[in-house]
């Protein structure tokens, strides 16, 4: 089932559109097609999982996603906003209000605390102190974190600093968490914490899309989309399905 060459309508209740993306790298004998005619909709409040092959588009449509990087053509319309054309500083705007991000690498400051941590994206954001810091607390209890708020990052294990990584990305009450391979440098059991975290997170109503390459992981999500040759071969891969989609 290939999806990704026709566009149809977005329902009302569409956080993220993609229409007739593409995306193109350099210039003539060395231009790179990296998607090729995307079209993808998420709706608010799935939990989705994007997978495929190395080279199969999936990392750089989730740049385009999470307003990192613009596509060569298209629409993205994200909370019914297009903003595939804003310029960086819309951009960064848009990310700040909009989106939270955490990464395989957890990219925390060392030198502050994880209260700290979690506080920063609030500073950006405009949000007066005495606010920042109860949100901050709140968003740390959340992730069970709420006994480590002075411990810097070299106080807490890998799978605690993810969680104060969580903490952060969701502290400016974005609309649509973007998780790239966000248990990648986990163990086993310190990699269900972080799923497990992710999927209260859903149940609250937090739309989740996660980049992985773990069939594990991405079982765990509702709903996977696979990419191939820059396109969206399938929108909606089950988890019960994924094996035989690996194996074709």
């Amino acid at each position: 089932m290939l999806d990704s060459s026709t566009s149809s309508p977005a329902p009302q209740s569409a956080i993220i559109h993609l229409e007739n993306i593409f995306k193109i790298y350099g210039r003539g004998e060395t231009q790179v097609q990296a998607l090729n005619n995307v079209n993808l909709i998420i709706e608010q409040g799935e939990y989705c999982a994007i997978m495929g092959p190395s080279g199969s588009g999936k990392s750089t449509a989730m740049n385009i996603i999470g307003c990192l990087d613009r596509p060569s053509s298209g629409h993205y319309y994200l909370d019914r906003l297009d903003v595939a054309q804003m310029d960086d500083v819309e951009l960064a705007k848009i990310r700040n209000q909009k989106l939270g991000f955490v990464f395989q690498q957890f990219h925390l400051l060392t030198q502050l605390s994880a209260l700290e941590n979690v506080m920063l994206p609030m500073v950006y954001a405009g949000v007066q102190t005495n606010e920042r810091r109860d949100r901050a607390v709140e968003a740390l209890q959340l992730v069970g974190l709420g006994n480590r708020l002075y411990n810097k990052p070299t106080q807490l294990s890998g799978g605690q600093q993810q969680r104060v990584a969580i903490a952060r990305a969701i502290v400016n009450r974005p609309v649509v968490l973007l998780a790239d391979e966000p248990t990648g440098a986990l163990d086993s059991r310190t990699t269900q914490e972080v799923l497990n975290i992710f999927s209260e997170l859903n149940s609250s109503g937090i739309t989740v899309v996660m980049v992985t390459h773990e069939s594990d992981v991405a079982r765990q999500t509702k709903r996977i989309v696979w990419f191939r040759d820059g396109q969206v071969v399938n929108s909606h891969v089950t988890p019960a399905d994924l094996n035989q989609l690996i194996l074709s």
